[in-house]
């Protein structure tokens, strides 16, 4: 039976590429990027491969512009159909990561929420934690809850603002699930630890959301 995690982020460039490669590993998990932008440098789904080893499925579009999926496919001439990017079945535990933040277009009649919404699996927000994100991380957290997503919980990524973390979270009511510090050296063994030292790998296996 297939347990899936959605892993999305307030905005492009956080580092959702690296928690969503640790939580893979601390899962032993199967990981999944439905639509891939840019191919010139190494893909998410390479970064994943390299750092875990886990097992990847195909991303069902790849596409060689490295911007929004919908310009991405629309200068290749590419149509996305969204109904083909159903969550895939697998045995055990599946880490599905978007791209960019919750409003990326996919088509222009879709937006990445919108597919998030429709396969209702619990989503794991990653935001920086830098100045911006309480702006960025609410206004995420709104969007999720005003399209009745299952959101299990937020995740901070970078040096730890203590302040921000709290706020954000008792504002919205949301579950911190830890923080994953910037990282001198990004290699299988520096991401297992820093999972097991910040996070709990129980949090991720309740598959309740957030009203768990």
């Amino acid at each position: 039976m297939t347990k899936p995690i959605v892993v999305t982020g307030t905005d492009t460039g956080i580092g959702k590429t690296i928690f969503s490669a640790a939580l893979t590993q601390a899962l032993a998990a199967t990981y999944w990027k439905p639509v891939q932008s840019g191919l010139e440098e190494e893909t998410d789904t390479q970064a994943v491969i390299r750092l875990t080893g886990c097992k990847t499925l195909p991303e069902t579009y790849r596409l060689q512009v490295p911007a929004s999926p919908h310009f991405s496919a629309e200068a290749e001439d590419v149509l996305i159909d969204t109904e083909s990017l159903a969550l895939p079945q697998v045995d055990g535990s599946l880490v599905v990561e978007g791209a960019g933040g919750l409003m990326v277009p996919l088509t222009r009649e879709t937006l990445y929420v919108d597919l998030f919404r429709k396969w209702q699996a619990p989503i794991v927000l990653c935001a920086r934690t830098g100045l911006g994100t309480i702006n960025h991380s609410l206004l995420s957290i709104e969007a999720l809850r005003t399209r009745g997503c299952n959101l299990l919980g937020i995740v901070f990524i970078g040096e730890e603002v203590a302040d921000s973390e709290r706020t954000i979270a008792e504002y919205a009511g949301v579950k911190k699930l830890g923080r994953l510090p910037l990282l001198q050296q990004i290699t299988p063994e520096t991401i297992r630890t820093a999972f097991a030292e910040n996070f709990r790998l129980e949090d991720f296996c309740l598959q309740n959301g957030e009203n768990a």
